[in-house]
């Protein structure tokens, strides 16, 4: 839901900005499918554009394509979540979000511009998108110069919806977490050794293809070649 006087709080608030990076936004899409036509996103944006500061925008969405001119105007880089190159698999797990192909599309579109990208390959869940070689690949092929991967965490309403959409992918799944998952932060991870196992497999396929690779929420830090979530880009650019 848009927020209550929204524009006019952000205008009083980007006053006090000297030059911070902004990250739009992590626990919810700034592209949400009204905002094609309410346009509060850009609004924002060129409010935030008169402010010198630095913008990370982290998204599943194609309309962020729309505002490329007000982002290569300002330091600014997106990290674009694609969790598979499968679009079946893609409308079980995300059924309201832009195709795969939709959303490369839109990761060219932007790298074209000049606009530094990133890409979220996240939730990775093991048995179903853990086979990421030719996303990776892809990905690189366009110019996407960092990966950001975390493994799928259960939530009491995300695992009812999980196992609606995947009911044999979750009975697989269910003892790694209810019998030797580990609980951490309100959420139930994987065992930590698996999460070891499939994120260097993540970095080791980023580095193949000379990306960097980093590892957000997950205690391995040490498998990080850059900044886990690319903000590392707003300084180098493309």
């Amino acid at each position: 839901m848009p927020k209550k006087n929204l524009l006019s709080r952000l205008e009083k608030e980007a006053q006090k900005l000297k030059g911070e990076t902004l990250s739009i936004a992590n626990s919810s899409d700034p592209y949400p499918n009204v905002e094609a036509e309410k346009g509060l996103m850009r609004h924002c944006l060129e409010i935030l554009s008169r402010s010198n500061c630095k913008i990370q925008i982290i998204t599943k969405s194609t309309i962020v394509q729309r505002d490329m001119d007000l982002l290569s105007r300002i330091p600014s880089m997106v990290a674009v979540t694609i969790t598979t190159l499968n679009e079946d698999d893609a409308r079980l797990i995300e059924p309201y979000a832009p195709s795969p192909a939709a959303r490369i599309e839109t990761v060219e579109a932007l790298v074209d511009k000049g606009i530094p990208v990133a890409a979220r390959i996240d939730p990775v869940i093991p048995g179903f998108n853990d086979n990421s070689e030719e996303l990776v690949k892809t990905l690189a092929s366009i110019g996407v110069k960092h990966v950001t991967s975390s493994t799928y965490k259960v939530k009491p309403d995300n695992w009812r919806r999980f196992r609606a959409a995947l009911p044999d992918v979750a009975e697989k799944l269910r003892p790694l977490y209810f019998d030797v998952g580990v609980k951490l932060e309100g959420s139930i991870f994987l065992p930590k050794q698996l999460r070891f196992d499939l994120m260097t497999r993540m970095r080791s396929l980023a580095d193949k293809c000379h990306m960097r690779f980093g590892v957000c929420r997950e205690g391995l830090s040490q498998l990080n070649t850059a900044s886990c979530d690319g903000s590392w880009l707003l300084k180098n650019g493309c």
